[in-house]
C-alpha cells in the first residue's frame, strides 16, 4: 500500500472500506508527516496529543464505519468552535479557549465519522488574505516557504498541498476559500449562500456574504465534503437543501457551451500581467472539453460594487465584533484592521446600508442575465502572486495603491456579495514556481453545474497531483 498521505480523500476510505488500511494506520501516517513537515510551514495548530489520536483511530477500527469521513484525520479551520480543542479566533483574547460544545460544522464533520486532531491557522477573526496571528504566527506557503499561503483559510490550504490533512473546510466572506487555494494549487469552493448553514449566533437575516465551504486537492473529494456540510437546519432562514448528492451527480458529464472570461473588468482590476496570462492559457482547457470560451465585461460599474460591499462588510463587522470593541481590555487585544471595520460600521447609516444592499441587489440581477448567455463566468481567483509571508498586506498591485488592507483581493467581491458559487481551479505555476488559480462562478444554486465543469478541469489537468510542493522533511525545519 502507498504511503496513505499520498491518496485522496475518496481512495483512502475505499483502502479502509477493505480493510487494505486502518484508521491507526491512516492516523499514524498523517502525525508522522504531521511532525516532519508542519514546523516549517504553521498549517496545523492546536494539534492533540499523539496517544489520544491514535486510541480515538483504533476505536474507529473496532467500532466499523459511521460515516463518509469515516476514520479521516481532519483539522478544522481555527474559526470554528470545536468540543475539547483549543479554538483561538486568532485571537490573543481567545488564546486559552476551550469550547465544551462543536460549532455546526465541527459536529457535521464529527457525525460523519472524521477524527478532529487539531485545527488550521487563520488570520484575527478571519479578516485579511494573509493568515498570521500573535497566538499561532503566520502560515508559509508550501511551495515557497517565504511566501504566505493566503488565507482566511491558509492554514488550511497549506495543508491539503502539503499533504497534511486528505480534506480541510474553509471559509469565505472575501475570498477567504478561493485565494488561499490559488495561492496553494488546491481546490476551494465558496458554495451558493445558504447551502451550508450557519450557526444560531448573531444575525441570520440580513447579513449574507459568508459562508463555509469545502477544500480538497481534488473536486470529487470537495464534492463528498460538501455532501457532508451542506443541508438545512430550523434555525437558519437562509438555509436551502441540495437537490442532490454532489458527489454522485459529477458521475454525469458537464452540459457547459460557453464560458464569459471577465479577466480584469476591462482593466477596473490591477492585475499583475503573469497572472492574466496564466488564466487566459489555462482557458484554452475549456476548448478542448467542447466549451466556448468568450471576453465579456459586465455591463455594471465595478467601483459601485466596492463601496456597497465596504458597507456592508463593515456592518456585518461591527455588529458581530462590537462588543470585544466596547470593552477597552479587549478592544487593546484587537488589530488595527478590525478596529478600522467597526469603526467604519459604527459610522455606517441605515440609509447607506440600504443602498449598499440596492447596489448589491442590481448586480445580482444584471449577473443573472449574463448567467443567460453564459454557463459560468471566470475571473482570477488573486490579483498578485503569493507575497513576502513577512508583511502585513501587499500596497500595492501592478503599480496601483491599495487603500485598504483587502483591496488587493477586490476580484472575488462579485461572486461573494451576491452569494455565487465559485471554485477556484488551480492554473499552473509562474515564472519562479509560485502557484495561482481563477475562479468559476456560477449561478446562484447551480453548485452542482459549477462542479462538474471543475471536474472536467481537473481531469484535464490535475495540477494538484502532478506538481506537490517539493518538501524534503529532513529539511523543511530550516526554513524560515
Amino acid at each position: 500500500m502507498n504511503d496513505p498521505t499520498s491518496l485522496d480523500a475518496i481512495g483512502l476510505f475505499r483502502a479502509l472500506a477493505v480493510r487494505d488500511l486502518s484508521c491507526a494506520d491512516v492516523m499514524s501516517a498523517y502525525l508522522d508527516r504531521i511532525e516532519a513537515v508542519n514546523p516549517a510551514i504553521n498549517a496545523i495548530v492546536s494539534l492533540r496529543p499523539r496517544d489520544e489520536l491514535l486510541a480515538e483511530a483504533r476505536a474507529a477500527d473496532i467500532a466499523g464505519f459511521r460515516g463518509a469521513l469515516h476514520g479521516l484525520p481532519i483539522a478544522v479551520k481555527d474559526l470554528v468552535e470545536v468540543a475539547g480543542i483549543r479554538s483561538t479566533h486568532g485571537s490573543p483574547i481567545f488564546a486559552d479557549h476551550v469550547p465544551a460544545k462543536d460549532d455546526l460544522v465541527a459536529a457535521r464533520l464529527r457525525a460523519a465519522g472524521a477524527i478532529l486532531i487539531g485545527k488550521t491557522n487563520t488570520p484575527e477573526f478571519g479578516l485579511g488574505s494573509h493568515s498570521y496571528n500573535p497566538v499561532h504566527g503566520v502560515t508559509r506557503n508550501p511551495y515557497e516557504l517565504s511566501r504566505t499561503a493566503g488565507g482566511s483559510s491558509g492554514g488550511a490550504a497549506a495543508a491539503l498541498a502539503a499533504r497534511l490533512a486528505p480534506l480541510a473546510d474553509g471559509s469565505d466572506c472575501m475570498g477567504s476559500l478561493r485565494n488561499p487555494a490559488a495561492f496553494c494549487n488546491v481546490y476551494g469552493f465558496r458554495p451558493s449562500f445558504g447551502l451550508v448553514p450557519r450557526d444560531p449566533v448573531g444575525d441570520l437575516f440580513f447579513s449574507q456574504i459568508a459562508t463555509e465551504g469545502p477544500m480538497a486537492r481534488t473536486v470529487r473529494d470537495l464534492a463528498l465534503l460538501l455532501d457532508v456540510l451542506a443541508g438545512p437546519v430550523a434555525w437558519d432562514p437562509h438555509a436551502t437543501q441540495p437537490q442532490r448528492s454532489f458527489l454522485h451527480g459529477l458521475d454525469g458529464p458537464h452540459r457547459a457551451r460557453r464560458i464569459g472570461w471577465i479577466g480584469d473588468w476591462n482593466g477596473y482590476y490591477p492585475v499583475e500581467p503573469e497572472v492574466l496570462s496564466m488564466c487566459e492559457t489555462a482557458l484554452k482547457t475549456f476548448g478542448d472539453l467542447g466549451i466556448e470560451v468568450e471576453a465579456v465585461t459586465p455591463d455594471f460599474d465595478a467601483e459601485r460594487l466596492w463601496h456597497a460591499w465596504l458597507a456592508l462588510r463593515a456592518f456585518a463587522n461591527a455588529g458581530g465584533k462590537r462588543a470585544l470593541y466596547e470593552d477597552p481590555k479587549t478592544r487593546a487585544q484587537l488589530k488595527p484592521e478590525l478596529i478600522w471595520e467597526i469603526e467604519r460600521g459604527l459610522a455606517v447609516s441605515a440609509i447607506e446600508t440600504y443602498d449598499a444592499s440596492v447596489v448589491r441587489s442590481s448586480w445580482y440581477a444584471a449577473a443573472a442575465g449574463l448567467f443567460d448567455t453564459y454557463d459560468a463566468l471566470v475571473m482570477p481567483s488573486a490579483q498578485l502572486f503569493p507575497f513576502d509571508a513577512g508583511i502585513t498586506w501587499p500596497a500595492s498591485v501592478a503599480g496601483r495603491s491599495m487603500t485598504t488592507y483587502h483591496q488587493w483581493m477586490e476580484i472575488v467581491v462579485p461572486a461573494s456579495i451576491a452569494g455565487l458559487p465559485a471554485l477556484n481551479v488551480p492554473v499552473g505555476f509562474s515564472a519562479s514556481g509560485l502557484p495561482m488559480g481563477m475562479q468559476i462562478i456560477g449561478r446562484r444554486g447551480g453548485d452542482l453545474d459549477v462542479l462538474k465543469i471543475g471536474e472536467a478541469y481537473h481531469q484535464a489537468t490535475r495540477w494538484p497531483q502532478r506538481h506537490p510542493p517539493e518538501l524534503d522533511p529532513s529539511s523543511v525545519a530550516s526554513a524560515p
